[in-house]
């Protein structure tokens, strides 16, 4: 079996080498890897020395020559990647927003804040859908929500109380160094 070299035109390895710039400056590693495979092998290095040069299996570097050579640089762009389909359609997150706009007391929780959990069990009423809270987070992050922590502040706190416990009896609470014995 005889090595695949690419002859590229001039100013097509530089557009390769501006994207894969590009790539790289934008968080698009696998793009810009692929890039690098085509400029490589214009380079004249076998797939194996790509291979090794980029650790990447030799049969993808085959792989992203042919696909570069068959359909072109937009071959190696990232596709949709398919993953899991979510559980919840749009309506049900829309119908979800609403529960949360409306806040938990409204749902009957004690509290007067959302948190994971128990958004988490208001999915699991409503849509029949179980999710774990570091889900619920996500999911609610992809949703526009943001995370909000409440200030912890003593309901009854005495500010002069306060202060007078930090300036007087804080300081001499804390360790202090050890004089140094004379010998």
């Amino acid at each position: 079996m005889r090595a695949r070299i690419l002859r590229l035109h001039f100013q097509t390895r530089r557009r390769l080498e501006r994207w894969r710039k590009e790539a790289e400056a934008d968080g698009a590693y696998r793009v810009a890897k692929r890039l690098h495979a085509v400029l490589l092998n214009h380079d004249g290095c076998s797939s194996g020395e790509i291979a090794a040069m980029l650790d990447a299996p030799r049969s993808k570097v085959s792989q992203w020559l042919s696909d570069y050579e068959t359909f072109g640089h937009e071959a190696l762009l990232e596709g949709q990647r398919s993953g899991r389909p979510a559980l919840l359609d749009d309506q049900q997150k829309l119908a979800l927003g609403e529960i949360i706009d409306h806040g938990p007391l409204q749902r009957g929780f004690a509290s007067g804040v959302w948190n994971a959990p128990m958004i988490g069990r208001v999915i699991a009423e409503e849509f029949e859908v179980e999710y774990t809270p570091r889900h619920v987070r996500r999911s609610l992050q992809e949703m526009g929500f943001s995370v909000q922590r409440p200030k912890r502040i003593p309901a009854r706190a005495n500010r002069v109380a306060q202060q007078r416990w930090r300036r007087y009896t804080y300081p001499s609470l804390k360790k202090k160094r050890r004089p140094k014995a004379s010998s």
